[in-house]
């Protein structure tokens, strides 16, 4: 099962962070402090894979890639395969770059609402849903047009909301 999915910068600013157990505001801010302090001190030249159990307890494992100002990070259990991790923070960075031709940190600040439906898309509850990008998009099209439909309908009548009072 997927533990937390998290994207922060290189500064250590969490951009996304969703946890799929509960855990308080203040443990996840401990454990986002704890992942980047982790991060920031590996050399480039290393292995992307990470046990971590420290942070997250028994059996916990950790998988990044860092693309320009990003780290996207996927920490999970021993049931899930590292590299099936590492290629889904791929196909996550693929749909991204597809949703915003090139994605980068303030696509993911400013669009917060896409992003999260793109991975909610993905990842659901700690499971993964679909791998595949362009069925990822095409659910994400239709959520943004029933989301566009919803806001264009009115909840007043529209005899009552031309009323004027105080004639």
């Amino acid at each position: 099962m997927i533990k937390a999915v998290m994207m922060m910068n290189t500064q250590g600013k969490p951009r996304v962070a969703k946890f799929y157990d509960f855990l308080l505001v203040e443990k996840q801010q401990e454990l986002i402090r704890g992942v980047f302090s982790v991060l920031s001190s590996r050399p480039e030249n290393v292995s992307n894979f990470l046990e971590i159990d420290s942070l997250f307890g028994p059996d916990s494992r950790l998988v990044y890639k860092h693309y320009a100002t990003l780290y996207f990070v996927l920490v999970f259990d021993g049931s899930e395969n590292e590299l099936a991790m590492l290629d889904l923070i791929q196909v996550l960075v693929e749909t991204l770059d597809k949703c915003f031709s090139n994605v980068c940190e303030l696509d993911i600040v400013f669009n917060y609402s896409k992003m999260h439906t793109v991975l909610d898309e993905i990842v659901f509850g700690g499971q993964v849903l679909e791998t595949r990008s362009d069925e990822i998009l095409k659910a994400v099209e239709e959520i943004s047009k029933l989301e566009a439909a919803s806001n264009s309908i009115s909840l007043v009548p529209k005899s009552v909301s031309g009323w004027r009072g105080g004639r």
